[in-house]
């Protein structure tokens, strides 16, 4: 007999259908997977086999042929297992089920429980927009899949209790949950912008990386608070709407990377590689490429640390995703494309001893080690970066100060009322915030008064400009007006934008 149950695969972030068709025929008792799987599809033979049995069901002593269709799309991973047994299980005739309208998905365990499997996001997507109203997945992963409306998903325990379910002896219950995101729920963060005692223009700058979405550069000597501020900008994020908390956790449910018991993310993530990371790790890729670091700070943050120290290769590597805001992965058998939409936050010391340019030590290198140092950043990633800022050490009287500064939720605030002016400007439109904007919406939205442009004009010729450079200057001086509340750019606004803009040291 044959049997056909309708399963997912996923490609990239987007899942395919995938169809198991199970034939039962004459011959010496053995198990054919065809169909283009890899190596844990191919030992699903194994555990499908043990999981049946130890279910107390019997196995058929017949010749079985599973087909995984379309034979041309690749299958990897366990999640074939489940849709496999309940094939070979309606061949065997064991179970009388009308399975069309839904999708089965999940890893067996030789006792017959069904176990997580990664991707279940982008195949609950699909399975909605295929018009399927039935999902069963692993009992793990039934938060997950809820997240999408529309869908009967049903939370799989063991093969046996899907048996009987099916069979109608025991009928399971649709997995019901409401997740809203919590407006009073803060982020986790390592520090609140009250504890770090002065670099208040650094803490301005953080503010309006924030508001607007704009790279930003810190360059200062060791000791001078350079990573402890990177790490306080989850405090000040501004709150994820529902769709860029749907569209973070698909990244992370591709990557497998969801925290146990969080089958949504609630807040921007920050993410901070160390600068022995790999190409593969940072930008993604592999065999079976999965998302990297940059996809991974979708929507928020992606913190590198002593920047130069990563390999020149990596960080040139990184211009096409600042640009573009997507990452494009291209191997013999296709092209993938992640979303890389990130907020780039890097820190690095000015020479590799980190005192040039100190006034209370001395640095030991020469001019020409500190100029190689700095070239290590090439120019066309540095003009792709919006703030530029020096982070000197700070005095004894400010560190024993007792006073506080001003609360990471004050700042807060500030950062989400400018993001709401901004998510109105951009109604209608694919772009979330000004950092998005392309040539067109900042020639709508950028106007500059007369002195501005005059202002505008000196700096371009001074400090030598380029038109991206031009763009991004007018980009963040829009952030800088929307957070004094500001419709009309004013010159004050365009004067602060232009100074965040880089002067090479030597």
């Amino acid at each position: 007999m044959l049997s056909k149950v309708t399963s997912c695969a996923v490609v990239g972030l987007d899942a395919a259908l995938v169809e198991v068709e199970v034939d039962i025929g004459r011959g010496l008792p053995s198990i054919t997977i065809v169909g283009l799987p890899d190596a844990a599809v191919q030992e699903s033979r194994e555990r499908v086999r043990a999981a049946i049995r130890n279910s107390g069901l019997p196995f058929p002593q017949s010749r079985l042929t599973v087909n995984l269709a379309p034979a041309d799309l690749r299958k990897e991973g366990p999640a074939y297992d489940l849709p496999i047994a309940v094939g070979i299980l309606v061949a065997s005739e064991q179970i009388f089920a009308d399975l069309d309208g839904a999708i089965v998905m999940g890893e067996l365990s030789l006792d017959g429980g069904v176990r997580h499997v990664s991707g279940v996001l982008p195949m609950a997507y699909l399975a909605r927009e295929q018009g399927y109203k039935t999902l069963y997945v692993p009992a793990a992963d039934a938060a997950e899949a809820s997240l999408i409306d529309s869908l009967d998903v049903y939370p799989v325990p063991n093969l046996l209790t899907l048996v009987d379910h099916l069979t109608g002896h025991a009928r399971l219950s649709p997995f019901r949950c409401d997740f809203s995101l919590d407006t009073d729920d803060l982020p986790p963060y390592a520090a609140d912008l009250a504890e770090i005692k002065g670099q208040e223009h650094v803490k301005r700058a953080l503010e309006v990386a924030a508001a607007g979405g704009h790279n930003m550069m810190m360059t200062g000597p060791p000791g001078a608070g350079k990573t402890l501020l990177a790490r306080s900008m989850p405090s000040i994020l501004p709150r994820l709407t529902i769709d860029e908390a749907l569209d973070i956790t698909r990244v992370y449910s591709v990557a497998d990377a969801l925290p146990p018991g969080e089958p949504l993310i609630r807040h921007r993530p920050f993410r901070a590689p160390h600068h022995t990371i790999s190409y593969a790790g940072l930008i993604g890729g592999g065999r079976w490429p999965k998302p990297g670091e940059i996809s991974l700070a979708h929507r928020g943050v992606l913190f590198l640390d002593e920047l130069p120290e990563f390999g020149s290769r990596l960080l040139e590597m990184l211009r096409q995703p600042l640009e573009d805001k997507t990452v494009s992965i291209s191997r013999s058998a296709g092209s993938l494309t992640y979303p890389a939409n990130f907020t780039l936050i890097a820190a690095m010391n000015p020479c590799p001893c980190g005192y040039f340019g100190d006034p209370e030590r001395e640095c030991t290198c020469s001019m020409t080690m500190v100029s190689r140092y700095q070239k290590r950043i090439s120019g066309p990633l540095l003009d792709r970066i919006d703030i530029h800022v020096e982070v000197p050490r700070v005095d004894y009287e400010k560190l024993t100060d007792e006073r506080l500064g001003e609360p990471s939720r004050a700042v807060r605030a500030r950062v989400e009322a400018a993001r709401e002016r901004q998510r109105v400007r951009f109604q209608g439109t694919t772009l979330s915030c000004n950092a998005d904007m392309g040539p067109a919406e900042i020639r709508r939205f950028c106007r500059v008064d007369e002195t501005g442009k005059s202002l505008l004009k000196a700096a371009m010729q001074q400090m030598h400009l380029s038109a991206r450079a031009y763009h991004r200057v007018l980009k963040l001086a829009r952030t800088i007006a929307d957070l004094a509340g500001s419709e009309q750019i004013q010159t004050s606004h365009v004067a602060e934008a232009i100074q965040y803009r880089p002067r090479r040291q030597v």
